[in-house]
């Protein structure tokens, strides 16, 4: 399955907002540079649909804020 994401880097606090049924609002804290804040996001996809980091690639926008991510199911 393929999601969207708009990333709000650097944040107070890690927070995630489901805003349709494939489009998520991610915020992450760290700074968008040398792909920590994809790996975040990453991170932070993973604990809430509960899916292995493995399985969640960036498709899509690694420099952009609008990201595509595809999920492997189990």
């Amino acid at each position: 399955m393929r999601i969207k994401v708009k990333v709000k880097p650097n944040a107070k606090k890690e927070e995630i907002k489901k805003i349709e049924e494939d489009y998520y609002e991610v915020k992450v804290t760290v700074v968008p540079e040398k792909g920590k804040a994809n790996k975040k996001v990453i991170e932070v996809l993973s604990r809430h649909l509960k899916v292995p980091k493995s399985k969640i690639k960036l498709i899509r926008g690694e420099t952009s804020r609008e990201k595509v991510f595809e999920i492997e199911e189990l």
